[in-house]
């Protein structure tokens, strides 16, 4: 077997910084969480998109401002995906949940 194609032992997984640990990837509660963060990319990068697109020109134009109003469409980004959601991280994580027969299984199995 070349290296490449060799499984990796516990000690090279831990060298490598690579896990061989899946089970955190059939949690509910993480497809939740990864759905909440895809939101808050897709709406900044919605944001970043509207203010590529100048209306006008700037009053003050600066490096340091546009730094600044990246930081704040980042912070209005994460909370519009927390607060008022688009909806399109609660369709991907339905997406992929149908895909878990795991996660399906211990959603029917709980009482609402």
């Amino acid at each position: 077997m070349s290296p490449l194609t060799a499984p990796l032992s516990p000690t090279a997984a831990s060298a490598t910084g690579i896990s061989t640990d899946t089970s955190r990837l059939k949690s509910k509660d993480n497809l939740d969480k990864a759905g909440k963060q895809f939101e808050a990319v897709f709406t900044g990068m919605m944001l970043k998109s509207m203010r590529q697109a100048k209306l006008a020109d700037p009053l003050f134009d600066s490096k340091a401002i546009d730094t600044f109003t990246d930081m704040q469409d980042g912070l209005v980004a994460k909370s519009m995906a927390e607060h008022t959601p688009l909806g399109i991280g609660k369709a991907m994580t339905d997406f992929l949940s149908k895909s878990q027969s795991d996660l399906n299984q211990t959603a029917a199995d709980s009482p609402p």
